[in-house]
Parts: C-alpha cells; sequence; structure tokens
C-alpha cells in the first residue's frame, strides 16, 4: 500500500531526506493546513476535508508502530507528520502489552500548536479528540496478534474477545467523558475498521453515540454467512407456512411480531424515542473482496431508526450512510489501501439504503430483546 521506493539512482542522500512514507510525500496533493481562516468558516463541515483528515489520522497510527520497529524517535518518526499539520497533538499510544505492539492512538486538539497560527480556538465541527484504529501489519513484530484477531473475526464476526477490543472501548468512553460526546470520533481501516465499529456499536448500546468512521471494513465471516443462511431459511418456512391453512380453522396466526405492520410500528418507536442515533459512516471499494460485501442489498429487511444527520439529530428515520468509490483503484491491493480515501481526485457516491450486513448490526443494536429472554434474565 506504500509508494515505491525511490530510485536507488538518487542515491542514499535523497532516500534518507524523503522518505516514501513521508506526509508531503505520500500524503494529500491539496489539502489545506488549518489555519485562522477556519474560524471564519471551518474546512471540518466539508464530509470530504473530514474524510481525508481521519484517513490521515489512521495512517499515522499505522506509522507509530512502524515507527516503534524501526526504532525511530521522537525527532525522526514519520507518525507526527500525519497530525501536525492539521494542529493534533498525540494523547495517548494505544499499545498492546502482549507484544508491545502500537495498534492506535488517541489524537487530541492541540491549543498551543493552533494559538502559535493565530487560531484561539477550534473550528467548528473539528472533534477535540480522534480515536485511530489501524489494520493488519504483516511484518513478523506484529504479524501474529494482528492475524489472530484477523481469524478472530473471520470465526466469530466478533472481536470482543480481544485485549486490542478492550483497550479501543476504554480509550474511546475516557475520550468522551473527558470532552462530550459530540466532540469525540473514532476511525480505522481494514482490521482497524472492524475495531472502530464494534467499540462505536458497545457505546451505542449504552446510548453514547460517537461519530465513527470506518475504511474498508472487514465483512467477510464464516459466522456471518451461517447466520444468513439460517436467516434466510427461517424466513423463507415463515413464507411457506403462511400459504399452509389449516384443514377446518382459520389459518394460522403470526403471533412472533415479525409481520410488516408491527415492524413499521416498531421503527416508528424507535424513531419517538431517539434510540436509533448511532450512525457509522462506511467507505468501501467494491473491488476489495475484504469489505465489499457491505454493499449487498438487504433485499426488502427492515430498516431500524436511525438519525440521519450524523449522530447529533432528534432521531429521525433514516440509514446509515455509505460511500463507495465510483472510480478509483481496481486491483485488490490498492482498492484494500488506505491512500484512496485522502486521495483529492477519488469519486464517491452515496450507495444504497439499505445494506445486509449493517441493516444487520442495527437492528441487533437497536431491537428489544424477546420476551423469553428479558423474562430469563
Amino acid at each position: 500500500m506504500a509508494k515505491a521506493m525511490p530510485d536507488q539512482k538518487s542515491g542514499d542522500a535523497a532516500t534518507a531526506a524523503a522518505n516514501p512514507l513521508e506526509f508531503h510525500v505520500y500524503g494529500p496533493r491539496n489539502l489545506s493546513s488549518i489555519s485562522w481562516k477556519d474560524l471564519l468558516s471551518s474546512s471540518w463541515k466539508n464530509s470530504n476535508y473530514r474524510r481525508m483528515v481521519i484517513a490521515c489520522f489512521i495512517q499515522g497510527a499505522y506509522l507509530l508502530e512502524l515507527d516503534r520497529q524501526e526504532k525511530r524517535d521522537e525527532r525522526t518518526g514519520l507518525a507526527p507528520q500525519w497530525w501536525r499539520p492539521f494542529k493534533y497533538r498525540l494523547a495517548q499510544v494505544l499499545v498492546d502489552e502482549r507484544d508491545g505492539s502500537i495498534y492506535g492512538a488517541v489524537l487530541e486538539w492541540d491549543h498551543q500548536a493552533a494559538l502559535s497560527d493565530y487560531i484561539p480556538f477550534r473550528p467548528t465541527r473539528a472533534p477535540a479528540a480522534v480515536v485511530a484504529l489501524r489494520g493488519t501489519l504483516l511484518r513478523a513484530p506484529t504479524f501474529r496478534r494482528d492475524v489472530v484477531d484477523d481469524l478472530r473475526f473471520l470465526a466469530w464476526d466478533s472481536l470482543k474477545g480481544s485485549v486490542r477490543f478492550a483497550g479501543a472501548l476504554a480509550a474511546l468512553r475516557d475520550a468522551a467523558r473527558r470532552f462530550g460526546v459530540g466532540n469525540v470520533c473514532v476511525g480505522g481501516h481494514s482490521l482497524g475498521a472492524g475495531f472502530a465499529l464494534q467499540v462505536g456499536k458497545a457505546l451505542a448500546k449504552e446510548r453514547v453515540f460517537v461519530e465513527c468512521h470506518v475504511f474498508n471494513p472487514p465483512s467477510v465471516s464464516l459466522a456471518m454467512s451461517l447466520r444468513g443462511f439460517v436467516e434466510t431459511a427461517g424466513e423463507l418456512w415463515g413464507r411457506a407456512r403462511a400459504w399452509i391453512p389449516y384443514v377446518g380453522s382459520q389459518p394460522a396466526v403470526d403471533t412472533s411480531g415479525g409481520d410488516g405492520h408491527s415492524e413499521s410500528e416498531a421503527r416508528a418507536s424507535l424513531a419517538q424515542s431517539g434510540m436509533g442515533r448511532w450512525l457509522p459512516y462506511l467507505y468501501i471499494n467494491t473491488n476489495d473482496y475484504i469489505c465489499c460485501h457491505y454493499s449487498d442489498a438487504a433485499g426488502g429487511t427492515a430498516t431500524v431508526a436511525v438519525d440521519s444527520g450524523g449522530g447529533n439529530g432528534g432521531g429521525k428515520a433514516g440509514v446509515a450512510t455509505m460511500l463507495v468509490v465510483s472510480k478509483g483503484p481496481s486491483k485488490f491491493l490498492a482498492a484494500h489501501g488506505l491512500e484512496q480515501w485522502w486521495a483529492d481526485d477519488v469519486e464517491l457516491q452515496v450507495a444504497l439504503n439499505h445494506s445486509k450486513l449493517i441493516d444487520r448490526q442495527l437492528r441487533s443494536l437497536y431491537a428489544a430483546p424477546p420476551a423469553a429472554l428479558r423474562a430469563r434474565s
């Protein structure tokens, strides 16, 4: 996912002077740094700017681990280049204590750096804190723990058993407590997107609705595939049973609460109660087979009530926002890469109103538990 190494003819001095992962080499070309002008018209109000900067923050999380592996210090480290232009500082490093690897970072608005550029306060919609989570690094120092979590998701469609899940959740919860829910967001790429989505969902269950940006989230899961097969089979059986009347009696009445009328009532109830206010933003390249299944249409499944205003509104009915690359990398490695999301020439389109995977996740988040389970608990 990194750019090609500089030509050997340029010599060692040129290579040392321009590492291919430096911000000015590998980063966005036309993304402006924060300045006093943002006090008048904040760049953070622009959704493209927001996407590109959060992607840069996640790249910084990748580079924190690479800096550690290659023994770069604070002076020579590459990671700070990816957040300093936007007036953020590293507040916390998320470390897997089992192998010492860095899997994420908490970045906070840097008041001192902002004041030096005549920015006395944080621009509108600029988050006070961002939790950035990296994906898999196929390098020896972190290979084992990364792949174990990849396999965990593949087998169980969940990352809750991971040490990293607990660490990311604690960091995000603490940031929301200190700065307020509306001033915090979480973002991740690949495996990190899986963590971001699941810690965001965990907090939403606590009625803490944090803005969530996930790039190339993993969708390939044996557990999810099996569950989808069982749900489809159950739905087909329910339809077939509805066509089979009992002899000498009235047709059977479905008491499961799964008819269309009760579903619409449930959606209206959720919208009125304002429960469904967690709205993840998904960034998908359909040429990436790791995340492409998120773009599968739900085929008429129920839509839960979510706030279409990004978590700050009053619980209007809506669906999660999914942005899909319409013109971008087509080869797998590039399609799964993070670089495409800070490119200023990428063309995105809002995709579909229903997604099988996100619909299932949101329904499991907001659906009321069955009466039997409530009585048992």
